[in-house]
């Protein structure tokens, strides 16, 4: 019942909080070992959100863990959403298909380990070859909290408001936006907490 009212029971990343505003928050976050899923959308059918399924067999959320010890991980929130503009590196020859499009967009995908891992030789290895065990460092975001369905259009609204708020205030946006969401599916849209993060210098 809690979850569906929006209760997060699961281990969340600490962080601290350099300053607070009407509009965001920014916040410095600890390094933290991630693993993550980096996939084109259009290749799960009708659910863009498809790589939280290789994730989930990989930490043994759905069942037996899909990793080398096998270990069962624990759930974390949020989950974390690269934004689709980031584009997979220019190699060479080039190879032209025509398919429609010229670009292809891809997703990344990310659970924040628990904390208890400290370097990403210390979690264990995933069986899925898409998975794949990175460390981030210490890193300054801009954030802003909001509730309900994160849609296209409203992630695309409040990223564009928290450009135009972290501009005005002279800070220096360092990379592409991330969405954070803390809650499963189920939970009712007035009571799920979602986040926009932008890096900052």
């Amino acid at each position: 019942m809690g979850m569906i009212l929006g209760k997060i029971t699961v281990e969340t990343p600490k962080y601290e909080i350099i300053q607070s505003t009407p509009d965001y928050e920014i916040r410095k976050y600890p390094s933290a070992v991630i693993a993550q899923v980096t996939y084109d959308p259009t290749e799960f059918k009708n659910n863009k959100d498809g790589g939280f399924m290789v994730l989930a067999n990989y930490i043994g959320a759905l069942g037996n863990p899909q990793n080398s010890k096998p270990e069962k991980i624990d759930m974390t929130a949020p989950v974390i959403t690269k934004s689709p503009q980031e584009k997979i590196a220019m190699t060479a020859p080039v190879v032209t298909k025509s398919s429609g499009d010229d670009e292809k967009s891809v997703v990344t995908m990310q659970f924040i380990l628990p904390a208890k891992y400290n370097k990403a030789e210390e979690a264990p290895k995933p069986l899925d070859d898409r998975v794949v065990i990175v460390e981030e460092g210490e890193r300054k975001y801009g954030v802003v909290k909001f509730s309900g369905n994160a849609s296209d259009g409203v992630v695309k609204e409040k990223v564009e408001n928290l450009k135009g708020c972290l501009e005005r205030d002279g800070y220096k946006i360092v990379g592409e936006f991330e969405l954070a969401r803390y809650n499963p599916p189920w939970t009712l849209p007035p009571f799920k907490t979602n986040e926009v993060m932008i890096p900052v210098e």
